[in-house]
């Protein structure tokens, strides 16, 4: 029969066991065989970088790619699910640094590239095992024995081809331009790049004093970058604004802005001599701040020093004049051109000072406080106020950034800004807040794309110059070999052997050579959806098949990332959205909502993590903790208290199943379920069953995971604490009466289908399930849950009727133990009468079921508890106070004034309340008031869901000992599990030391030895288990003891 169930509920041996059966079994791929005639659904995996350690967050990732194809293999899609690996870039290189020692790009080329791109190649897979170890033990199941690589050459030449359809386009250009620029690594960064840097950061900024050409004044400007100031070339401000010439309190005559005078001088600490608009001091003249600056501007033969104007200059912060040193800013950039200045640029591509400042080779950031001091000195610094801003620093290796003028390549996005747009607006964004806002917002600021990286290990740029101006972009291979006469036969894609080839100038003869740039790695990963076919090379049909994608995953963070690469991609090769359907991830924080790092000591080992709570666990955690975009907040404490409360329910009920099964040799495949033949609450679980089937089914299908996991969690709640716990004596009669078949054959069908149901999510605890249930007695059955079809809804089991009827029901009893709690009178105690006042009356079956829940003689409906009790209303000032004001005290006495009964009625009705104040309506919600119940002697009351119960709380003597009966009864099944005695075994029961609780269970005897398996009940000294207990207030020893 079904193989015996533990109950313990460490799951993590069973998972290990089902991952191997898996493995052993081949099911990922039998799953993918069996549905490779079904509709094409779909799914890119972003690739991780195998030379980075997982971390918790890419459990995350995983668990919510994984589920999404799970479900549509078992709606009978074909789901592609090829593993990628992302194997170039900045990451890659300084990890091979680290190992080699080196520092630099000098060092990497002394030590030559070829064996620096080798070592990177070796690097790459450094944690390839780690990875696929990882991805099995969290249940994610993807191709990874045919991954996409992409320093793989087919990968590298799909990119060739769609760099030069870019290039071909006329939207590949080669620029000077500011762009964003890491010193430490020597290479710019693309803009989403950047934005993956940020960090809060304290610094100096300066206000210093230029003085003015021909007279005792000085143009008060404000920087935030000093170590720009030697190649300061002109000051700015916005001709539109008020400038004053100012006597400050300091002795010196000073220009700047109107606005900001108070802020930076102090109120009433000047006296203002004139005034003008900004655009009266362009081209005033000031004396160089740095000789090396004027120098610079002498050899250009370019005049320099003087006021521009421009309306980019804000009243915000500062003095309202800005420093212009060209170099070094898009702002600044711009105003240089517009005045044609000097390019004087005192800055090395190490981030350097150069040898024409007073400050060779020291950083460009470390240069800030000697400049301040040596400013400070000349009195020329009027202060340096300590400012908290957000600075870009490079994503990889920490360094803070500098905008730089240099030579790069870039695509024109804002080309194809409006398509990008368009394309954008036809995906659907869960949540659409992060499409219409984080993202839409970038797209509508998008910028060119910088794409070359002055570095080694990248797809080098397919671009040949010749120093005749002539550029040619290459498109594949075998135009390369075309073309060139020197190109290998097997010709590497990467540097330094594809640098060696050359191929001729058409326009002069000469050789042209390729461009020493690799492209940002995140061009790599943007052409998957292609580049992982060699499309169009080969595999055209396949790509166009699997394209766009359906679905899609990843972190928040890779809006200006990943998200971003393949839209752009997309857009500029084919004009359309490469996937339609995209889950936005938040990020996994510590217990306290913070971030993790291993600096903190917060961060949480995944590998200890699925060791101790198990992968379904945690997934489970995952999924019905919050939507999914939120930051989530991980705990162990929290991660145990989902498991106990869906899996350790449903593991507990599937144990339960298993136990008298097998004790009755209950065999499924023998019986039908005849559904007429059903008892109410089996025809209620088969209607609630088939209703959360079609609620997951719909939710999945739309991405709605917290709900579909909270609709499984609640249906399991009401089949093990509703159903199972009110149908347990069914289980436990003797023989094989149809009712008994009927229950069994009910819960066997709810647990097979709960388990094809929650695979996607729990894809090991439900294998377990459905191959003890299913596999065990039916051979001919799928041998795994994963390879079934995903259950569907029999729309003919839906009773919306008695559904709604139960629910009423269990409400009454949720309110009815609200009030036992309130009177503090135990469940075990029963009661005499209890009213219900609900919209309708239920049968007299439900009144039962109320009854002996609550362990009540008597329910009585009735239209009208106000007998019982009566409600004031007060209100709730934390969200009535500022809505109303000085109407406050009219609201109390209107409020005060209303018929307690009646408002309550329209409340628990409508679930708002309308009152009129002053002439006014007004529509007050439940959270708006205080309520106040005030309840008649004997009686408590509950009110919620539209229903009111009333307890009455006089206990007769009749009602008091058949509670002792219940408690002592209790007692004795307490002590029989504390045993560990078998569900059938027979007992002796001692009771001593109490002559009133011995007098009741002598004249209850028999009723109390049918409830716990007594064959005889004994007053006399204790024997067997002995333990002592308090028996409503009554004290008392009972022993248990097993006959052989």
């Amino acid at each position: 029969m079904y193989e015996k169930v533990s109950t313990n509920l460490n799951f993590v041996e069973r998972e290990k066991n089902t991952e191997q059966f898996w493995k052993e079994n081949k099911i990922f791929e039998k799953s993918m065989e069996q549905r490779k005639q079904g509709e094409t659904y779909t799914f890119y995996d972003g690739p991780p970088t195998a030379n980075g350690k997982p971390h918790i967050g890419h459990v995350l990732t995983r668990v919510i790619k994984d589920m999404i194809p799970r479900y549509r293999t078992m709606k009978g899609y074909m789901v592609p699910r090829k593993a990628g690996w992302d194997t170039h870039g900045l990451p890659v290189e300084l990890e091979v640094e680290k190992l080699l020692g080196l520092d630099g790009k000098d060092q990497i080329e002394e030590y030559g590239l070829e064996p620096f791109i080798d070592k990177c190649k070796e690097s790459v897979w450094k944690y390839k095992g780690m990875w696929e170890d990882f991805s099995g033990t969290v249940g994610f199941w993807a191709d990874m024995d045919n991954p996409y690589v992409t320093y793989h050459n087919e990968y590298i030449e799909s990119e060739w081809w769609a760099l030069k359809q870019i290039w071909e386009k006329g939207l590949l250009y080669k620029g000077f331009k500011i762009v964003p620029y890491c010193p430490r690594c020597g290479t710019p960064l693309s803009s989403q790049e950047v934005a993956q840097g940020y960090k809060i950061v304290k610094e100096r900024s300066a206000i210093v004093r230029f003085k003015v050409k021909g007279e005792d004044g000085y143009f008060l400007a404000w920087t935030t970058t000093p170590w720009t100031l030697p190649s300061n070339v002109a000051l700015c401000v916005n001709p539109e604004e008020t400038y004053c010439k100012v006597k400050a309190e300091d002795g010196y005559t000073y220009y700047m802005a109107e606005a900001l005078l108070d802020r930076v001088l102090g109120e009433a600490a000047y006296e203002v001599l004139e005034t003008y608009k900004g655009a009266e001091l362009e081209y005033k003249e000031y004396e160089p701040l740095f000789a090396c600056a004027g120098e610079a501007a002498e050899k250009q033969h370019k005049k320099a020093h003087y006021v521009t104007c421009d309306d980019y200059v804000t009243m915000t912060d500062g003095t309202g004049i800005v420093h212009i040193a060209p170099a070094f800013g898009e702002d600044d950039s711009q105003v240089g051109r517009k005045y044609g200045l000097p390019f004087v640029q005192f800055v090395n591509g190490k981030g350097e000072l150069t040898e024409e400042t007073p400050y060779a080779g020291v950083f460009s950031k470390k240069a800030d406080p000697q400049i301040l001091k040596d400013l400070d000195e000349q009195k020329l610094l009027f202060d340096a106020p300590k400012f908290e801003h957000d600075y870009p620093h490079c994503w990889r290796c920490d360094t803070p950034l500098i905008y730089y003028a240099r030579e790069s390549w870039f695509i024109k996005m804002t080309e194809v800004k409006d398509n990008l747009i368009k394309n954008n607006n036809t995906i659907n964004w869960i949540p659409e807040s992060i499409g219409k806002g984080r993202f839409g917002d970038w797209l509508e600021n998008v910028q060119d794309w910088g794409i070359s990286r002055n570095r080694y290990w990248g797809t080098p740029l397919n671009i040949w110059e010749c120093e005749c101006g002539h550029m040619h972009s290459i498109g594949s291979i075998a135009e390369l070999k075309e073309m060139s006469a020197n190109c290998p036969e097997d010709i590497e894609l990467h540097r330094p052997y594809i640098d060696a080839v050359t191929i001729p100038c058409p326009k002069c003869g000469k050789e042209m050579h390729r461009v020493p740039e690799v492209i940002d790695c995140w061009f790599d990963s943007g052409a998957m959806p292609f580049a992982q076919h060699h499309y169009p090379f080969e595999n055209k049909d396949l790509f166009e098949k699997q394209f766009p994608a359906d679905f899609i995953s990843e972190a928040v963070d890779q809006t200006r990332g990943w998200f971003y690469s393949l839209l752009a991609e997309s857009t500029l090769l084919f004009d359309k959205a490469p996937y339609k359907n995209v889950i936005v991830l938040g990020h996994v924080q510590d217990e306290n909502g913070q971030k993790m790092s291993k600096s903190k000591g917060n961060a949480v080992d995944p590998f200890e993590a699925l060791e101790t709570y198990g992968a379904d666990a945690i997934r489970w955690y995952f999924y019905v903790n919050s939507a999914p975009w939120l930051p989530n907040r991980f705990h162990g404490k929290a991660v145990m208290e989902g498991q106990r409360k869906f899996m350790g329910t449903l593991w507990n009920t599937y144990a339960f199943f298993v136990l008298y099964a097998n004790i009755d040799e209950f065999d499924a495949t023998k019986y039908t379920l005849e559904y007429d033949k059903l008892s109410v609450m089996d025809q209620w679980l088969l209607s609630r069953l088939n209703t959360v089937v079609k609620v997951v089914d719909e939710n999945l299908a739309n991405y709605k995971i917290p709900e579909t996991a909270r609709a499984l969690q609640d249906f399991v709640d009401e089949m093990s604490n509703w159903y199972v716990r009110r149908g347990r004596e069914r289980f436990w009669a003797k023989g094989m009466e149809q009712d008994k078949i009927n229950a069994y054959m009910t819960l066997y069908t709810a647990l097979v289908t709960i388990a094809k149901a929650a695979a996607p999510m729990i894809p090991f605890m439900t294998e377990d399930i459905y191959r003890n249930l299913v596999c065990s007695i039916d051979k001919a059955a799928p041998e795994s849950v994963h390879l079934c079809d995903f259950p569907e809804c029999k729309t003919e089991w839906i009773d919306p009727e008695l559904e709604k009827a139960m629910e009423e029901v269990l409400d009454i009893v949720v309110l009815g133990r609200a009030c036992r709690n309130d009177a503090n009178i135990k469940n075990r105690q029963p009661i005499g009468k209890m009213y219900v006042k609900a919209e309708n009356e239920l049968s007299d079956f439900y009144k039962e079921i109320i009854a002996d829940e609550l362990n009540v003689k008597e329910v009585v409906f009735t239209d009208d508890v106000r007998d019982f009790t009566s409600y004031s209303f007060k209100p709730q000032l934390r969200t009535l106070g500022k809505r109303f004001g000085k109407q406050l005290n009219a609201l109390k006495e209107v409020l005060a004034s209303l018929d307690g009964n009646k408002a309550m009625d329209e409340l628990n009705e409508k679930g708002t309340l309308t009152i009129t104040l002053e002439g006014s309506e007004e529509v007050l919600e439940k959270d708006d008031l205080l309520i106040d119940a005030a309840q008649m002697e004997g009686y408590v009351s509950g009110s919620d869901y539209g229903i009111t119960v009333v307890l009455d709380t006089n206990l007769s003597e009749e009602l008091l000992e058949e509670g002792y009966v219940l408690e002592i009864i209790s007692k004795i099944q307490t002590m029989r599990k504390e045993a560990d005695f078998e569900v059938m075994d027979h007992i002796n029961v001692y009771l001593e030391g109490n002559d009133k609780l011995k007098a009741i269970l002598s004249k209850n005897e028999e009723a109390v030895k049918a409830k716990v398996l007594a064959e005889n009940i004994c007053y006399e000294s204790a024997k067997g288990s002995v333990k002592e207990w308090s028996i409503n207030g009554e004290n008392v020893t009972l022993g248990v003891e097993l006959l052989k």
